[in-house]
């Protein structure tokens, strides 16, 4: 499936409050920042992969999910790769990262780099 095959009438996205929390953290430090985008990249032996960037201006084909006092942004073309994900703040470790819990992923590589969507 490719992003200009399907574009869903209604898409949803939504944080965990650890992802919440840890981006108004990070707002509150970037006052030109409006929101945060979940983009993706074509990447890796599986496909695709997240990236996530402030968003200072937005794009006009971006659409905007409100979460929590959170504005995430989300290309037009990204919407069908990414309907129904959760993203999470999680700790491993010594670590802190964002996780993308994926519905729409049917594989993932081994290092967790990228993904699959059929």
């Amino acid at each position: 499936m490719t992003a200009e095959v399907f574009t869903p009438n209604e898409v949803t996205v939504t944080m965990t409050p650890s992802a919440v929390k840890h981006v108004r953290k990070q707002l509150d430090k970037k006052p030109d920042a409006k929101g945060i985008r979940l983009a993706i990249k074509k990447s890796g032996c599986s496909g695709f992969k997240y990236e996530t960037q402030w968003v200072e201006t937005p794009a006009t084909d971006d659409r905007i999910f409100a979460i929590d006092g959170v504005d995430v942004y989300v290309k037009e073309e990204h919407l069908p790769l990414v309907n129904g994900i959760e993203i999470d703040f999680v700790t491993e470790g010594v670590n802190s990262l964002f996780r993308f819990n994926n519905p729409n992923a049917t594989a993932e590589c081994g290092c967790g780099e990228s993904f699959t969507v059929a």
